[in-house]
């Protein structure tokens, strides 16, 4: 398939040194196999006499012994003229096979002597002497092994004519190794540019790993250099490079389309012209035909050819199981971002056939199975749970790991571990992120304890207030806390977080809650209201914002407690312990607000409205109080793991 591809874009003759030595390899196969058809016969004819099994023959043609020394040992007579054997129809398609191989080869090298082959073959068929059964007359066993002059045309004889032809061909495409490249024909010229190539295919050539692939001819044709690497196993996946002077000529043919665009977009920091990726029907292939792209480097230098070449040969690597990582790869992200992904590792030096060799999904999901068994569910994307970035990340994590261990020579056992432990450090940021949403919601608790502190003060130092705007402000910082509070839990349970953080969540909402409810109350508080009672009001509304201070630091420093940071978790729970003791304080001073106004000679609405806005204040710390208490179950946690 190989050949067909390139005979289709006209570069056949590069593989002429491979097709001549598939047709000597196809002649010594030849001669095993005739060679067991006379021995087959010579056993049914004297069963008693020792047998040449032919296993030393054999082995060195690449036949399997066993299936030869059956057919030779089980030959048996059928009446005085005919032979039967096992196995003995297949022999007679391989033979047949063989001499098809052989044409094949000679073909390629001399178009003439190859159609006349093929006519003396035709004539040896169209006599039936190829036929394949399970029975074979023992004279049709002479003529096709003798090679006698008088027994007329025989496939021995064509065998012979073909061997010779064949290493006629073999003089003209003598081979030498130049730095891994097989190459002949070459002009002094040539030499650079392919050394450049192999340089590049050898930087990466590692990242293959077990994977077959990357071989490399060379030869001088009609003026110019050619450099053909066959890149993996699918037939269609074909690079030809043409060399001439300081012009490259990269033709590339695929199957698969994205993959023909990806290999394009690694060469986008060279000022190279590429044609379209246009569709080439022809049957055989996947799909019933390929994608073929060409580009052109007019360089100006033989420096920045070199340079060029070493990038073709260096990128090679990475196209091998492509589409196999990117559908792997699509399991788990976005199938752009799986491209991305790829880019990535590309770019990176990194590859994916490591990752591939490693499990690949069975790797990634053993790392969710045991790092986030009810955070990830069977079929859930990493990009819905650790958000597009982290889940990226993540997978790049996984190709690097996987590739630098087996370098290394590392065990999968040690990607595992270390994949469980970067999965774990994804989700804790994902909670730290979540985290930072509450922080918003602190935030607002903080504004309207400031701002209800604020307008106090101004009653207290006999200011004109806005008891309205005062309303109208709590009313927009609740409505956006309330928002900001939807929006938390949504992501709480897109990103299947701990249940506490929810509850933290509905903490600061409801200590948002009693906030605007003591603005509202504060709206409506009067001037005239007893200084004494305006000043134990104030000192409470302090307390409230070092509550709410305090609840801000604390969850800022928890967020940081999952990267390790001691210091975080020691001003976490410092914090804790100063949000429990403003509690207390504020329940001292509503107690000594509530004894103010049942001591005092105060009006009802007065009375009312003072411990009412005392009341909303001292429940805000509560709620504060409940937040710290569940902060620091969320650091112990965080600090246990």
């Amino acid at each position: 398939m190989k050949a067909q591809i390139l005979k289709e874009l006209g570069q056949a003759d590069i593989l002429l040194p491979s097709l001549v030595a598939a047709g000597l390899s196809a002649n010594d196969r030849i001669k095993v196999r005739l060679s067991a058809l006379q021995a087959a016969a010579a056993h049914a004819r004297e069963p008693g006499r020792p047998v040449n099994e032919l296993a030393v023959e054999s082995h060195a043609a690449g036949i399997a012994p066993a299936a030869i020394a059956s057919l030779i040992n089980s030959a048996d007579l059928i009446g005085e003229s005919r032979l039967t054997a096992p196995n003995l129809a297949k022999l007679m398609k391989e033979i047949q096979g063989d001499v098809d191989t052989m044409i094949r080869s000679v073909s390629a090298g001399d178009a003439v002597e190859g159609d006349r082959a093929r006519g003396r073959l035709n004539a040896i068929q169209a006599a039936g002497l190829l036929d394949a059964s399970p029975e074979i007359e023992l004279s049709r066993i002479t003529r096709l092994t003798s090679a006698a002059q008088d027994a007329g045309d025989t496939l021995h004889r064509l065998v012979m004519d073909l061997h010779k032809a064949l290493n006629r061909l073999a003089v003209g495409c003598s081979e030498e190794n130049l730095a891994g490249a097989r190459v002949f024909g070459l002009q002094s010229e040539d030499r650079v540019p392919i050394e450049s190539f192999m340089r590049g295919l050898a930087e990466t050539r590692a990242l293959k790993f077990d994977h077959p692939g990357l071989d490399t001819m060379a030869t001088r044709s009609d003026g110019r250099l050619l450099i053909q690497n066959d890149i993996g196993t699918t037939d269609a996946h074909v690079l030809v490079v043409a060399v001439k002077r300081n012009a490259v000529t990269v033709t590339y043919t695929d199957v698969h389309l994205a993959r023909a665009k990806f290999f394009v977009s690694l060469f986008g920091h060279f000022d190279a012209e590429w044609s379209g990726l246009d569709h080439h029907a022809s049957t055989g292939f996947e799909d019933g035909g390929f994608f073929l792209v060409t580009g052109r480097l007019q360089a100006r230098t033989a420096t920045d050819r070199n340079e060029f070449l070493t990038a073709v040969g260096s990128a090679l690597v990475f196209l091998i199981d492509w589409n196999k990582a990117r559908k792997l790869l699509r399991n788990w992200v976005n199938k752009d971002d799986a491209a991305k992904i790829l880019e990535w590792a590309a770019r990176q030096r990194v590859g994916h056939r490591g990752f591939l060799e490693l499990g690949g999904n069975e790797l990634l999901g053993s790392a969710v199975r045991n790092a986030a068994p009810t955070r990830i569910g069977f079929g859930e994307r990493l990009d819905q749970v650790l958000g597009r970035t982290a889940a990226m990340d993540f997978l790049k994590s996984a190709l690097r790991l996987s590739t630098e261990a087996l370098l290394a020579g590392h065990s999968v056992r040690t990607v595992r571990d270390e994949l469980e432990a970067e999965l774990v450090r994804r989700l804790e940021r994902v909670e730290s992120a979540l985290l930072a949403v509450v922080l918003r919601q602190i935030g607002l608790a903080h504004d309207l304890s400031i701002t209800i502190s604020g307008y106090i003060a101004g009653l207290l130092a006999g200011q004109e207030t806005d008891g309205k705007a005062l309303a109208a402000r709590a009313s927009r910082i609740e409505q956006k806390a309330d928002r900001i509070a939807l929006e938390a839990r949504r992501e709480v349970n897109r990103f299947g977080a701990r249940p506490i953080i929810e509850q933290l969540v509905d903490r600061a909402e409801e200590a948002v809650d009693e906030l605007e409810q003591a603005a509202f109350i504060a709206s409506l508080t009067s001037a005239s209201v007893d200084k004494q009672l305006i000043s134990a009001l104030g000192e409470l509304c302090a307390i409230a914002v070092t509550a709410a201070e305090a609840a801000a630091s604390g969850l800022a420093a928890a967020a940081e407690v999952p990267e390790g940071r001691r210091a975080d978790s020691e001003d976490a729970l410092a914090a804790v312990v100063r949000l429990v003791d403003a509690e207390h304080a504020a329940d001292c001073q509503e107690r000594a607000i509530t004894s103010l106004v049942f001591t005092g000679n105060h009006d009802t609405t007065t009375s009312l409205s003072v411990l009412e806005l005392a009341r909303a204040i001292e429940r805000s710390t509560d709620r504060l109080a409940g937040f710290g208490h569940l902060l620091r179950q969320h650091v112990m946690t965080d600090l246990a793991a």
